[in-house]
């Protein structure tokens, strides 16, 4: 079985992807490409539905034995699954419910304010050509004109500053990981916040376990090996379109 993960920057669903893979010890062959460029729509990378309308946005794509996943959740699912090593997703029903309703919580919500706060600070340079979605076009082009409405930008913090309590309540009984062992949620959770301290800063003030988790987080083997595949020095600071924002709050 061949399996190739086209990855970006170590940062938002690429990096859940990767450390995923690493955790799991999964046999997997690299290939960079420029998330940040476009590059995901080019001849480069397999199609499919999946991978177009992608919901995600601009996140990595797994191939196996010629089939093209994507959303970073579900392909962590799908490593879990096949890799070995202690597992990612509890087994018990409903503590994997918990898992998973914390997950969608970050697919929804916070990654969409995540990437449009990233975005607003790093547009792109030019939109790319070949993007079969339309919502997912649209976000390229207001990105790289510089169009961002204040009104989403001031809600997009208002959700990294709540996803920033919901971790400090979660943590604050002096447990090490979000839902036990370590797992898809530490992962999801750190790879869509590890930039906003920077561009959020007044959300984790005050916030000691927030603070001391994402610590852990970016020290665990795989999310580090995960990191030292970056190209640039600040891997959390590279944004392509991701999620569109939802539009019932």
């Amino acid at each position: 079985m061949t399996t190739r993960l086209y990855h970006g920057e170590p940062n938002g669903p690429s990096l859940t992807v990767l450390a995923a893979a690493f955790e799991k010890q999964v046999d997997v062959e690299l290939e960079r490409i420029d998330l940040a460029a476009g590059e995901r729509h080019s001849d480069r990378v397999p199609h499919g539905f999946e991978v177009d309308q992608s919901i995600e946005g601009e996140g990595p794509v797994l191939v196996v034995d010629g089939i093209a996943m994507t959303d970073s959740v579900f392909v962590a699912c799908y490593l879990d699954d096949v890799g070995s090593g202690p597992a990612l997703r509890p087994a018990d029903p409903w503590e994997r419910w918990q898992t998973m309703a914390w997950c969608r919580h970050i697919i929804e919500r916070v990654a969409p304010a995540a990437s449009y706060l990233g975005l607003e600070r790093t547009p792109p340079v030019h939109v790319p050509t070949g993007i079969t979605s339309v919502d997912l076009a649209a976000r390229w082009r207001d990105a790289q004109a510089g169009r961002f409405d204040q009104a989403q930008l001031t809600d997009s913090r208002a959700k990294i500053a709540h996803a920033a309590d919901k971790i400090e309540g979660q943590v604050a009984d002096g447990r090490d990981w979000l839902m036990g062992p370590f797992g898809i949620a530490d992962l999801e959770t750190y790879a869509w916040l590890a930039g906003m301290p920077s561009l959020v800063p007044d959300a984790f003030a005050g916030k000691p376990h927030t603070a001391a988790w994402l610590a852990r987080v970016a020290a665990r083997p795989s999310v580090a090996r995960a990191l030292s595949l970056a190209s640039v020095d600040a891997p959390e600071t590279v944004w392509a379109p991701g999620p569109e924002i939802n539009r019932w709050g």
